[in-house]
């Protein structure tokens, strides 16, 4: 999975995601609708052969891009802790 900035701004991210495996972005996505920071989140899909799916992210103040990590953070902290 390779990570693309699409577009920034003070308040918000919308990064592409090559080979986007949803296993891995659904949970991130769940994790930052919890924030009570985050204004929106979005998983943009359109044509898969066209464009690349983007997760969208919008801060009612701030950087999002601390929240996405904490988020990634959390589930592989999570996914760390399990074992077979």
């Amino acid at each position: 999975m390779q990570l693309q900035l699409v577009k920034r701004t003070e308040n918000s991210i919308k990064i592409g995601i090559r080979d986007a495996d949803t296993t891995i972005v659904m949970p991130i996505i769940e994790k930052l609708n919890d924030n009570k920071d985050v204004k929106i989140v979005r998983f943009i899909e359109t044509h898969p052969e066209l464009e690349m799916p983007e997760l969208y992210v919008e801060m009612y103040e701030g950087d999002p891009v601390p929240a996405i990590i904490e988020a990634a953070d959390e589930i592989s902290a999570y996914f760390s802790d399990i074992k077979s």
